[in-house]
């Protein structure tokens, strides 16, 4: 007997094999969750297919780019292993919202999408949450989403990392005695049904306990004293946020944390788009000689329209401010000493933002949504606030200071500057003219 095309794990098999109506999974990072669940769409098409029957499934991603994945690298990538045919499309789902679609040959379909409120309402079919811990308006969209499968013989799947608890995801999964199958398989379970990983090597190559907790330990996190919940953050990440290409020739404003040994130095550019602010790059270097830090703040000013940079000045930062300051224009660089009260207007706005959803920030990193989470606010022995990051390889939340310093120098406003007529000598009180202030107007010193 030939081994099959696709060597399914223990772990894989048993979500494969539960038939349940609702039915929600947490898989650790990289064990496959879209894997298998889009398989278990292709075969649920396949057989009914080959019954004569007709299945509509729709895939609700977090975003345009997860779709697009699971429909290449799950969907097709399953169908062309069983020798299934297909055709494939591409439309507008609704204002800037593009649905992936494959059909078989007897007319079952499965189609992917975002995710939100309205997709939610506009279908009758079975479901397939994907990192459903990381939508955006998650009880927004079960509201919209739930009715819509309660027609009898629909099936609902949810499979995701968790998120923190505060979202649909969490309650979910933390239910009980509700008609929900529910399935955890982290990475201890993964690599024990066989999937083949180094768990030290990882562990020690992650760098970060929280996300190692959080991604291969499926563990809910302690969002008590975190500054930033992982709702908040995801909530502001976007596919096209992190991008140069993408700058429209707006007014920017950067943000800059000094580094140097083990810290990252870190340039956060946001351009002003209407009231929100895009951010459009970050530059990250570890061990940066100054030089090189100069060098890095130079071709972003040349580059960006930048109205105001705000740079951390303590310490060593007192030199590169200086020098910025030259270069730049002391109109547009301002230092910012990283005082107890400072720290905390600095990371009150920042946290503002990202409430409001008056920000946006690249999707999908890792490094960056830990970096951005790991950042605590404590209680000094006095009872004053202040703010601690564990450092790690990935640094010590200098992602999120520069980010915060930007956010403070979009905070200042845009400079206007008026031209007032001067009145001629005859206009000019005789005093004015006598004195200093008509010696100046006349250029008389």
């Amino acid at each position: 007997m030939n081994a099959p095309a696709l060597p399914l794990y223990a772990y894989q098999q048993r979500w494969l094999a539960d038939d349940s109506r609702f039915k929600i999974a947490m898989f650790a990072r990289q064990c496959g969750k879209t894997f298998t669940s889009t398989l278990e769409l292709v075969l649920d098409c396949v057989r009914a297919e080959a019954l004569g029957q007709r299945r509509r499934w729709v895939i609700l991603s977090r975003g345009e780019r997860q779709a697009r994945e699971a429909i290449n690298e799950g969907v097709k990538l399953h169908l062309r292993a069983l020798q299934a045919g297909f055709n494939d499309y591409e439309y507008g789902w609704a204002p800037d919202t593009r649905a992936l679609e494959v059909e078989l040959p007897g007319g079952s379909k499965i189609t992917a999408l975002p995710a939100n409120p309205d997709t939610a309402r506009g279908f009758s079919a079975n479901v397939l949450l994907d990192e459903f811990a990381f939508h955006q308006d998650s009880r927004a969209i079960w509201r919209a989403l739930f009715p819509v499968i309660s027609k009898p013989g629909l099936k609902l799947r949810v499979i995701s990392t968790p998120n923190g608890k505060g979202n649909k995801f969490y309650d979910l999964m933390s239910g009980h005695d509700d008609g929900w199958s529910r399935h955890v398989t982290d990475i201890y379970q993964a690599v024990a049904d066989g999937l083949p990983r180094d768990i030290e090597e990882l562990r020690r190559g992650a760098g970060d306990e929280d996300l190692w907790a959080q991604e291969f330990e499926l563990k809910w996190l302690d969002e008590a004293s975190a500054w930033l919940d992982f709702d908040l953050i995801t909530g502001c990440e976007h596919d096209a946020a992190g991008m140069p290409e993408h700058y429209q020739g707006g007014p920017c404003f950067i943000g800059v944390d000094i580094a140097a040994r083990n810290d990252l130095f870190v340039i956060w550019v946001l351009e002003q788009v209407g009231d929100v602010l895009w951010t459009r790059e970050i530059v990250e270097r570890k061990r940066a000689s100054f030089a090189e830090q100069d060098m890095l703040l130079d071709d972003v000013f040349r580059r960006y329209r930048v109205l105001r940079a705000c740079m951390d000045q303590t310490g060593m930062g007192e030199k590169p401010v200086e020098d910025a300051r030259r270069r730049h224009g002391e109109a547009r660089v301002e230092g910012v000493l990283f005082t107890g009260p400072n720290k905390l207007t600095l990371a009150t706005r920042g946290r503002e933002h990202f409430e409001d959803r008056r920000l946006r920030i690249p999707a999908g990193r890792n490094e960056l949504r830990a970096d951005l989470h790991k950042l605590r606010r404590v209680s000094s022995p006095t009872g004053a606030p202040r703010f601690v990051a564990d450092a790690d390889s990935n640094g010590h939340a200098d992602r999120a200071w520069a980010c915060f310093l930007a956010v403070n120098a979009a905070g200042g406003g845009q400079e206007t500057f008026a031209y007032h007529r001067i009145a001629p000598d005859a206009e000019l009180p005789r005093a004015i003219k006598r004195g200093a202030g008509w010696r100046a107007a006349k250029g008389i010193f």
